[in-house]
Protein backbone atom coordinates (compact mmCIF):
# COMPACT_ATOMS: atom_id res chain seq x y z
CA UNK A 1 0.00 0.00 0.00
CA UNK A 2 1.21 3.40 -0.55
CA UNK A 3 0.73 4.19 2.99
CA UNK A 4 3.65 4.12 5.74
CA UNK A 5 6.42 4.98 2.70
CA UNK A 6 7.52 8.78 2.52
CA UNK A 7 9.18 10.79 -0.61
CA UNK A 8 11.03 13.78 -0.30
CA UNK A 9 12.64 14.79 -3.54
CA UNK A 10 14.13 18.12 -4.58
CA UNK A 11 16.77 19.80 -6.29
CA UNK A 12 18.18 22.82 -6.98
CA UNK A 13 16.01 25.20 -9.01
CA UNK A 14 13.43 22.13 -9.33
CA UNK A 15 10.02 21.71 -7.25
CA UNK A 16 9.65 20.31 -4.01
CA UNK A 17 7.25 17.13 -3.29
CA UNK A 18 6.38 15.05 -0.54
CA UNK A 19 5.10 12.57 -2.56
CA UNK A 20 3.33 10.61 0.25
CA UNK A 21 1.49 13.74 1.59
CA UNK A 22 0.36 14.39 -2.23
CA UNK A 23 -0.74 11.12 -3.12
CA UNK A 24 -2.43 10.48 0.31
CA UNK A 25 -4.36 14.00 -0.63
CA UNK A 26 -5.19 12.78 -3.99
CA UNK A 27 -6.46 9.11 -2.41
CA UNK A 28 -8.26 11.52 0.25
CA UNK A 29 -10.24 13.04 -2.86
CA UNK A 30 -10.47 10.26 -4.32
CA UNK A 31 -12.46 8.92 -1.16
CA UNK A 32 -14.71 12.14 -0.76
CA UNK A 33 -15.82 11.86 -4.27
CA UNK A 34 -17.08 8.14 -4.02
CA UNK A 35 -18.68 9.03 -0.81
CA UNK A 36 -20.12 11.98 -2.08
CA UNK A 37 -21.68 9.87 -5.46
CA UNK A 38 -22.33 6.81 -3.41
CA UNK A 39 -24.13 8.82 -0.71
CA UNK A 40 -26.97 9.61 -3.89
CA UNK A 41 -27.67 5.67 -3.19
CA UNK A 42 -29.19 3.77 -0.54
CA UNK A 43 -28.12 2.55 2.37
CA UNK A 44 -27.65 -1.22 0.44
CA UNK A 45 -25.35 0.77 -1.86
CA UNK A 46 -27.31 -0.17 -4.77
CA UNK A 47 -27.26 2.23 -7.45
CA UNK A 48 -30.31 0.61 -9.98
CA UNK A 49 -32.17 1.00 -6.59
CA UNK A 50 -32.40 4.75 -7.71
CA UNK A 51 -34.21 6.20 -10.24
CA UNK A 52 -32.43 9.66 -10.46
CA UNK A 53 -28.83 7.99 -10.76
CA UNK A 54 -28.43 5.15 -12.86
CA UNK A 55 -25.45 2.96 -12.91
CA UNK A 56 -23.73 4.43 -16.01
CA UNK A 57 -24.04 8.12 -14.72
CA UNK A 58 -21.98 6.87 -11.25
CA UNK A 59 -19.60 5.01 -13.70
CA UNK A 60 -18.83 7.90 -15.83
CA UNK A 61 -18.93 10.22 -12.89
CA UNK A 62 -16.08 8.16 -11.11
CA UNK A 63 -14.30 7.40 -14.58
CA UNK A 64 -13.99 11.67 -14.79
CA UNK A 65 -12.57 11.97 -11.48
CA UNK A 66 -9.85 8.72 -11.94
CA UNK A 67 -9.03 10.13 -15.72
CA UNK A 68 -8.59 13.67 -14.34
CA UNK A 69 -6.57 12.99 -11.46
CA UNK A 70 -4.33 10.24 -13.73
CA UNK A 71 -3.73 12.68 -15.92
CA UNK A 72 -2.39 15.88 -13.59
CA UNK A 73 -0.42 12.75 -12.07
CA UNK A 74 1.26 12.13 -15.32
CA UNK A 75 1.87 15.51 -17.11
CA UNK A 76 3.01 17.47 -14.07
CA UNK A 77 4.43 15.01 -11.63
CA UNK A 78 6.05 11.85 -13.41
CA UNK A 79 6.92 13.88 -16.63
CA UNK A 80 7.96 16.83 -15.00
CA UNK A 81 10.29 15.09 -12.37
CA UNK A 82 11.45 12.95 -15.15
CA UNK A 83 12.58 15.90 -17.32
CA UNK A 84 13.81 17.28 -14.53
CA UNK A 85 15.98 14.61 -13.61
CA UNK A 86 14.60 14.47 -10.17
CA UNK A 87 13.19 11.10 -10.06
CA UNK A 88 11.97 8.29 -12.09
CA UNK A 89 8.49 6.41 -12.55
CA UNK A 90 9.08 2.61 -11.80
CA UNK A 91 7.96 -0.40 -10.43
CA UNK A 92 10.24 -0.23 -7.35
CA UNK A 93 8.88 2.85 -6.03
CA UNK A 94 8.24 0.99 -2.44
CA UNK A 95 12.50 0.65 -2.42
CA UNK A 96 13.67 3.07 -4.19
CA UNK A 97 13.54 6.88 -2.85
CA UNK A 98 14.34 8.40 -6.39
CA UNK A 99 11.14 6.57 -7.82
CA UNK A 100 7.84 7.56 -7.93
CA UNK A 101 4.61 5.09 -8.94
CA UNK A 102 3.75 4.21 -11.97
CA UNK A 103 0.23 5.87 -13.14
CA UNK A 104 -1.15 2.05 -13.45
CA UNK A 105 0.27 1.63 -10.04
CA UNK A 106 -1.11 5.04 -8.50
CA UNK A 107 -4.93 3.95 -10.34
CA UNK A 108 -4.40 0.09 -8.81
CA UNK A 109 -3.30 0.63 -5.29
CA UNK A 110 -6.00 3.31 -4.58
CA UNK A 111 -8.27 1.13 -5.49
CA UNK A 112 -7.64 -1.23 -2.88
CA UNK A 113 -8.53 1.63 -0.30
CA UNK A 114 -11.61 1.72 -2.15
CA UNK A 115 -12.55 -1.94 -1.27
CA UNK A 116 -11.95 -1.15 1.81
CA UNK A 117 -14.12 1.63 2.59
CA UNK A 118 -16.95 0.73 -0.03
CA UNK A 119 -17.61 -2.72 -0.13
CA UNK A 120 -17.97 -4.09 -3.81
CA UNK A 121 -16.41 -0.71 -5.73
CA UNK A 122 -13.69 -1.53 -7.64
CA UNK A 123 -11.51 -0.30 -10.45
CA UNK A 124 -8.61 -1.29 -12.73
CA UNK A 125 -6.79 -1.01 -15.50
CA UNK A 126 -6.46 -3.96 -17.53
CA UNK A 127 -4.85 -4.62 -21.28
CA UNK A 128 -4.48 -7.48 -23.46
CA UNK A 129 -1.14 -6.68 -23.37
CA UNK A 130 -0.30 -5.89 -19.67
CA UNK A 131 2.93 -5.93 -18.28
CA UNK A 132 1.73 -7.05 -15.17
CA UNK A 133 0.09 -10.71 -16.01
CA UNK A 134 -2.21 -9.04 -12.62
CA UNK A 135 -3.58 -6.77 -15.31
CA UNK A 136 -4.98 -9.11 -17.94
CA UNK A 137 -8.85 -9.46 -18.86
CA UNK A 138 -10.99 -11.85 -16.30
CA UNK A 139 -12.85 -13.49 -18.97
CA UNK A 140 -13.40 -13.54 -22.51
CA UNK A 141 -16.30 -10.75 -22.29
CA UNK A 142 -13.52 -8.36 -21.22
CA UNK A 143 -11.08 -9.64 -23.76
CA UNK A 144 -14.37 -9.00 -26.04
CA UNK A 145 -14.61 -5.53 -25.00
CA UNK A 146 -10.88 -4.48 -24.92
CA UNK A 147 -10.89 -5.29 -29.06
CA UNK A 148 -14.51 -3.50 -29.17
CA UNK A 149 -12.86 -0.33 -27.41
CA UNK A 150 -10.17 -0.48 -29.93
CA UNK A 151 -12.23 -0.08 -33.09
CA UNK A 152 -14.69 1.73 -31.08
CA UNK A 153 -13.09 4.25 -28.23
CA UNK A 154 -15.49 6.57 -27.79
CA UNK A 155 -17.88 4.72 -25.99
CA UNK A 156 -17.24 2.37 -23.03
CA UNK A 157 -18.97 -0.99 -23.04
CA UNK A 158 -20.56 -2.08 -20.11
CA UNK A 159 -22.54 -4.97 -18.55
CA UNK A 160 -23.97 -6.38 -15.69
CA UNK A 161 -22.25 -9.19 -14.04
CA UNK A 162 -23.12 -11.17 -11.38
CA UNK A 163 -20.34 -12.53 -8.53
CA UNK A 164 -22.03 -14.99 -5.90
CA UNK A 165 -25.30 -14.11 -7.01
CA UNK A 166 -25.02 -10.40 -6.46
CA UNK A 167 -25.20 -8.17 -9.50
CA UNK A 168 -22.73 -5.67 -10.63
CA UNK A 169 -22.30 -3.05 -13.04
CA UNK A 170 -19.33 -3.45 -14.93
CA UNK A 171 -18.06 -0.78 -16.94
CA UNK A 172 -14.75 -0.47 -19.40
CA UNK A 173 -13.14 2.42 -20.71
CA UNK A 174 -10.47 3.38 -23.18
CA UNK A 175 -7.06 3.35 -21.55
CA UNK A 176 -5.36 5.85 -24.31
CA UNK A 177 -1.64 6.38 -24.07
CA UNK A 178 -1.07 9.79 -22.38
CA UNK A 179 2.50 11.11 -23.20
CA UNK A 180 5.94 9.44 -24.29
CA UNK A 181 6.77 8.62 -21.06
CA UNK A 182 4.02 6.11 -21.32
CA UNK A 183 4.49 5.05 -24.66
CA UNK A 184 8.07 4.35 -23.75
CA UNK A 185 7.88 2.89 -20.70
CA UNK A 186 5.39 0.18 -22.23
CA UNK A 187 8.11 0.07 -25.47
CA UNK A 188 11.12 -0.68 -23.50
CA UNK A 189 9.73 -2.83 -20.65
CA UNK A 190 11.17 -6.44 -21.11
CA UNK A 191 8.10 -8.11 -20.25
CA UNK A 192 6.07 -5.71 -22.52
CA UNK A 193 4.59 -8.13 -25.35
CA UNK A 194 3.75 -5.05 -27.26
CA UNK A 195 6.99 -2.61 -28.04
CA UNK A 196 5.07 -0.20 -30.77
CA UNK A 197 2.50 1.88 -28.64
CA UNK A 198 2.54 5.36 -29.90
CA UNK A 199 0.82 8.19 -27.93
CA UNK A 200 -3.13 7.80 -28.56
CA UNK A 201 -2.97 4.45 -28.69
CA UNK A 202 -5.60 2.87 -26.98
CA UNK A 203 -3.35 0.33 -24.42
CA UNK A 204 -6.50 -1.43 -22.71
CA UNK A 205 -9.06 -0.83 -20.58
CA UNK A 206 -9.87 0.79 -17.31
CA UNK A 207 -12.74 -1.46 -15.33
CA UNK A 208 -15.37 0.29 -13.15
CA UNK A 209 -17.23 -2.21 -11.20
CA UNK A 210 -19.83 -1.92 -8.25
CA UNK A 211 -23.03 -3.66 -6.92
CA UNK A 212 -26.67 -2.88 -8.37
CA UNK A 213 -29.97 -3.92 -7.54
CA UNK A 214 -31.66 -6.93 -9.30
CA UNK A 215 -32.48 -6.46 -12.94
Amino acid sequence: MLAGYAWGICAPGAICLNLEEDIMKWTTSMSLFAAITLSCLPASGYAADVPTVSPEAVADYIYAVIENHRTFYTTHVVQLLEEQGVAKAGEEWATNKKTIPLPVQIINETSQGFSTKFSGLRYQLISLWPINVKNTPRDQLDRNSLEGLRLNPERRISRIIKIQDQAYFHAIYPDIALSQSCVACHNSHPNSPKKDFQVGDIMGGLVIEFPVGSR
